[in-house]
């Protein structure tokens, strides 16, 4: 597949310069199509039968390997979740983590995480890592670490400034189990998984799926008590005695019976991704940066992740102005920075246009 021809499965190109997939990625026709093939047979024949079950079952096992292929885990260490914030409760919850507990953070985490970590009721040391130079962001994370630390909790990829979190280094520097939020890595950037206790995927993002889709994996499942169940947790119910028996592997903390048409969307979105998209990807932000950096102060650092952001007076305002030229990035709310999100699909032509503000 040509990079013209992967481009050519989003419509959204054929009008915008769309350079905000670490908010949702663009929609490809076939994804859109899929979505409402699902939604037509639905309103002709019925929403669930035998038939239709058996197909949503299927489904569901094909995602869960897709994506645990994405991010190099066994699909029986991986859950399906609607998003990266639900993912973070579930561990939360299932760590059972009380006030005298201590979470190491930093302070470029999104709210998906900081609200559940906030929540948890923890005592959270939260690590400046904004301004530091990456190569001093280890040592100021593990310099946090107590007895009293439960958890080492952050990003692989900042939603603010796109710098990769050096947590398989603070996992091994520590012993401490760590939450990875994937949001701004998986997708965009090759990943694996499988050192992280904990690793979520929020797949609306740079994996181009359905609204509220993703997963959460989990190394070892039965060291994480099930504190949310869904009905797609039990092996075994036994209602007489009200009790059940949960399943074997990570697909006991399922949280919700995600829509066929969810599925299929992102059935569909996982296959269109072609081979050399993470090199392509990694071009694309390189030269963003390196244009961008001719004007304006670029905050993210060189070969991190593919998100870009700059420091500009009024960033709304900038944000706005760009959308009404056909150009669409985002600003970072309590900041002087604006985003870019540049992915495999981004075209030179796009950075031209984003370079004209």
């Amino acid at each position: 597949m040509t990079f013209e021809e992967a481009r050519a499965q989003f419509p959204v190109f054929e009008r915008f310069a769309y350079l905000n997939a670490g908010t949702f990625g663009p929609l490809a026709q076939s994804v859109a199509d899929a979505i409402a093939a699902e939604q037509r047979r639905a309103l002709a024949e019925g929403r669930m039968n035998t038939q239709v079950f058996g197909r949503w079952v299927e489904l569901r096992e094909a995602v869960r390997n897709a994506l645990a292929a994405t991010i190099r885990v066994a699909p029986d260490r991986l859950a399906l979740t609607s998003s990266t914030t639900e993912a973070c409760n579930v561990v939360l919850l299932g760590l059972g983590i009380e006030p005298g507990d201590e979470i190491v953070t930093t302070d470029s985490e999104h709210p998906g995480l900081m609200l559940p970590l906030i929540a948890s009721g923890a005592k959270l040391e939260i690590t400046p890592v904004r301004e530091l130079d990456p190569a001093d962001m280890l040592e100021a994370l593990v310099a946090r670490v107590t007895p009293r630390t439960r958890l080492i909790a952050l990003s692989d990829v900042t939603w603010v400034t796109g710098t990769v979190l050096p947590w398989r280094e603070a996992r091994d520097a520590t012993g401490v189990p760590v939450l990875v939020d994937g949001a701004q890595s998986v997708g965009a950037i090759p990943v694996d998984a499988a050192a992280a206790d904990f690793y979520t995927v929020s797949a609306q993002k740079w994996l181009c799926g359905p609204d509220l889709t993703g997963a959460l994996a989990v190394a070892d499942p039965d060291r994480l008590r099930l504190a949310m169940p869904s009905t797609l947790s039990q092996k075994k119910l036994d209602l007489a005695l009200g009790t059940f028996e949960p399943r074997a592997g990570a697909d006991r903390f399922d949280t919700s019976f995600t829509p066929l048409g969810s599925l299929e969307g992102l059935a569909e979105a996982l296959q269109i991704h072609p081979e050399w998209r993470y090199e392509r990807a990694r071009e694309a932000s390189d030269r963003c940066r390196e244009l961008l950096a001719e004007r304006f102060e670029v905050v993210t650092p060189p070969k991190h992740g593919t998100l870009v952001s700059i420091r500009v007076g009024d960033p709304a305002a900038r944000s706005k102005e760009l959308y009404e030229r056909g150009v669409i990035v985002r600003d970072i709310p309590g900041t002087d920075l604006l985003r870019v999100s540049c992915g495999w699909w981004t075209s030179d032509d796009d950075l031209e246009r984003l370079t004209r503000l």
